[in-house]
């Protein structure tokens, strides 16, 4: 009998799968219970922000062989790279490489010479240490994008001494 995980399609999103999309954010986001409370009970990306990252062609899907969605990364043009706004993987689906893959199939989209850039959580493991294992590395100083970013996050709420920018060039 065969075990291995049966292959994952990496496409882009369809604007029909918007509110699967954003249930699959609502229960990744529940790895955050007794943690961070209010990220785990924070709504998921509007939906009319989903879609325009859709239409603009930046949120690719993880789809499983059974159709199933698994996972997503929403990504959007920074100064001459990507910014990853949102990278979530079902829970079922974790430590497939899946999330590494999305991020993968992102940067391809920019092409050498360009530079993914994400914001996250200094000090939760699947946020910065996991992104440092794919080779991101924590910016020192904000670029100008970076810093209106961090206000977007701050209007929010989101608390930015807990967070950092990092970058990995492709």
């Amino acid at each position: 009998m065969n075990s291995a995980p049966a292959p994952i399609l990496l496409r882009p999103a369809r604007v029909v799968e918007v509110e699967t999309i954003r249930a699959l954010e609502r229960a990744s986001a529940q790895r955050f219970l007794g943690l961070m409370d209010a990220i785990a009970a924070d709504e998921p990306t509007p939906a009319p922000t989903l879609a325009r990252r859709i239409v603009e062609g930046g949120l690719l899907v993880a789809q499983a062989e059974d159709g199933i969605v698994a996972g997503f990364v929403m990504f959007r043009p920074l100064e001459g790279g990507l910014y990853v706004e949102q990278l979530d993987v079902l829970p079922a689906f974790a430590g497939r490489r899946i999330g590494a893959a999305l991020l993968d199939a992102a940067g391809e989209r920019l092409g050498h010479g360009g530079v993914l850039v994400l914001s996250t959580f200094r000090d939760v493991p699947w946020n910065a240490p996991y992104y440092a294992r794919l080779g991101f590395v924590a910016v020192d100083e904000l670029t100008p994008g970076m810093a209106a970013i961090r206000a977007e996050h701050l209007a929010r709420g989101l608390d930015e001494a807990a967070r950092v920018f990092m970058a990995r060039p492709l």
